[in-house]
């Protein structure tokens, strides 16, 4: 449904987005993440048209937004960071003007707006001016105005920035109920966004992607990953020397009596520190192996710059 291709933008010497390809399907909600900075706005604003590329294109269910920007655009949902509203207007009277802007009159654009109103919840504020709402309710109003046209490819950009843990769990549920007739692309630096609702997520560092999977497989790429978490209440002073004395141990990190034994080898080292544990006498609280984080590996892949082992 999307496919973006060695897409970049330089502005001047300075290289925003440098050769980012990726494909979404229908279905996907997929996450763009990275840091401020990092390119995802020049990035969205590029597949949606709003900026050029310098290089390469992308191409919404077979039309090139470079060659059939018009076509690829009727296609294209847009949610902008901060999207802007007419404050005097109300909820209802802005949708009728965005549904004429998209052509639709008479009976058609009251049922376009009604539908809106309806997936987006603001029946409760459909008479209010705009510039009275709250923030999570102009996020609604601009979602409900990104998919007047029923796009196949809908482009969030920060859609839960600012939001309060309700609005965010309201914006949230909209968006997995949506993403069954289209392809959502949500750009965000809030990693708690793709365990809530991304299926696939990438990232991008310096204007480069740097990693491309599910949030499982980026969590493998975690240094945490198949860590053994060792918590006791009787720790001693040679706890930790005995730990990274085991063959499968690579290193240990140790906080009171929480420890983290690093895995040389993650096949066998639960069996190990659990074997320890048994034949020492430890009193053991807690043991677990550890499935790795998503903030880790965002961070070893946007802070410094090491990009030899992505996928």
């Amino acid at each position: 449904m999307l496919e973006v291709k060695n897409i970049s933008k330089s502005y001047g010497p300075i290289d925003a987005v440098k050769d980012v390809s990726f494909s979404a399907d229908q279905g996907e909600i997929l996450g763009f993440l990275g840091p401020n900075g990092a390119g995802k706005s020049t990035t969205m604003r590029m597949i949606t048209g709003f900026l050029t590329p310098s290089a390469g294109t992308a191409i919404v269910n077979g039309h090139d937004i470079t060659v059939a920007p018009v076509a690829a655009k009727k296609l294209i949902g847009y949610l902008p960071e901060n999207a802007p509203l007419y404050a005097e207007m109300t909820t209802t009277t802005f949708l009728r003007f965005v549904a004429e802007l998209r052509g639709y009159s008479g009976r058609v654009r009251d049922q376009k707006v009604e539908e809106g109103i309806s997936r987006c919840q603001l029946e409760s504020v459909r008479r209010q001016p705009l510039g009275t709402l709250s923030k999570g309710f102009k996020q609604r109003v601009c979602m409900a105005q990104a998919i007047m046209h029923d796009p196949k490819v809908l482009i969030m950009d920060e859609p839960t920035d600012g939001l309060d843990p309700n609005q965010k769990h309201v914006v949230r549920n909209m968006i997995r109920d949506m993403a069954a007739s289209m392809t959502i692309v949500v750009s965000t630096h809030i990693l708690e966004e793709v365990d809530a609702i991304c299926t696939r997520a990438i990232i991008i560092s310096a204007g480069q992607l740097v990693a491309n999977g599910t949030p499982d497989e980026l969590r493998r790429k975690s240094s945490l990953h198949g860590a053994v978490e060792l918590t006791l209440s009787d720790a001693s002073s040679d706890t930790a020397d005995s730990l990274r004395a085991l063959p499968s141990a690579d290193r240990v990190e140790t906080e009171r009596s929480r420890y983290i034994v690093y895995p040389g080898n993650q096949e066998t080292l639960y069996s190990e520190v659990s074997a320890m544990a048994r034949d020492k006498e430890w009193k053991v609280t807690g043991l677990r192996t550890l499935d790795g984080r998503l903030d880790d590996v965002f961070k070893q892949l946007t802070v410094g710059g090491d990009f030899s082992n992505v996928g």
